[in-house]
C-alpha cells in the first residue's frame, strides 16, 4: 500500500482504540477515524468513505455479527473483523456476508498491516469476480434476447438464422446501436403486436 489510506476503526474500548490507532500510525500512512458506538454505524462509516474498516469485537453473537457486518458495508469496501475467541459458525457467516478478513484472537497491533493488506487484496479479488459474473450474466441475457429476436425474424421473413442475425447486425450498424438493443426492440415490438 503506497497511497495514504483512510481507515475506520470500530472499537468501544477507548484504551484499545488508542492502541490500535497508534499501531496503525506506526505501520501504515493513514488517516484513522474511531467509531465507538455501533448505533448508526453504516451512516458513520459512510461519512468517512474509508478504504478499509476494522471492527474489533470481544465475543460477538450471531445477531451482533450480522448487524455489524451489514452496517459496515462489506460489499462496498474491505472490512476486517477481529474477534476474541472462536465462535462456531460465525466466521463462515461473516465471510458469506462479505467480510474480507475474519481474525480470531483479537486485533493485535503487530498483525494489523498484514491483515489489512490481505483484506484489501481479497476484497479487490472478490469485487473483480463479482464484476465478471455480472458481465457474464448480462451477456447471457443478451444472447437469449438475440436468439429470440432471430427466431421472430426467421418466422416473420421466412429467412434462415444467419440471415436473421445479419439483418439485426445491419440494422444495428445503420442506427448506431448495439445488436442486443435492436434485438430487444424486435422482441418488445413482437410482444406488443401480439
Amino acid at each position: 500500500m503506497d497511497t495514504k489510506l483512510t481507515v475506520v476503526v470500530v472499537e468501544e474500548d477507548r484504551d484499545r482504540a488508542i492502541a490500535i490507532v497508534d499501531a496503525l500510525k506506526d505501520s501504515v500512512d493513514c488517516d484513522v477515524f474511531v467509531i465507538s458506538e455501533a448505533s448508526g454505524l453504516g451512516r458513520k462509516i459512510a461519512v468517512h468513505a474509508p478504504d478499509i474498516v476494522l471492527i474489533d469485537v470481544d465475543n460477538p453473537t450471531r445477531d451482533m455479527l450480522e448487524e455489524l457486518t451489514l452496517a459496515s458495508g462489506p460489499l462496498e469496501r474491505p472490512v476486517a473483523m477481529f474477534v476474541s475467541g472462536a465462535a462456531g459458525g460465525l466466521a463462515q457467516a461473516a465471510i458469506e456476508a462479505g467480510v474480507s478478513a475474519y481474525v480470531v484472537d483479537g486485533l493485535s497491533p503487530a498483525r494489523i498491516r498484514p491483515v489489512m493488506d490481505t483484506a484489501i487484496a481479497r476484497f479487490r479479488m472478490v469485487r473483480q469476480m463479482r464484476s465478471e459474473l455480472a458481465e457474464t450474466r448480462r451477456a447471457l441475457e443478451e444472447r437469449k434476447v438475440i436468439d429470440r429476436a432471430k427466431g421472430l425474424l426467421m418466422k416473420a421473413k421466412s429467412i434462415d438464422e444467419d440471415a436473421a442475425y445479419a439483418l439485426l447486425r445491419k440494422t444495428a450498424m445503420n442506427q448506431g446501436r448495439r445488436v442486443a438493443d435492436v434485438a430487444g426492440a424486435v422482441v418488445t415490438a413482437s410482444g406488443l403486436l401480439g
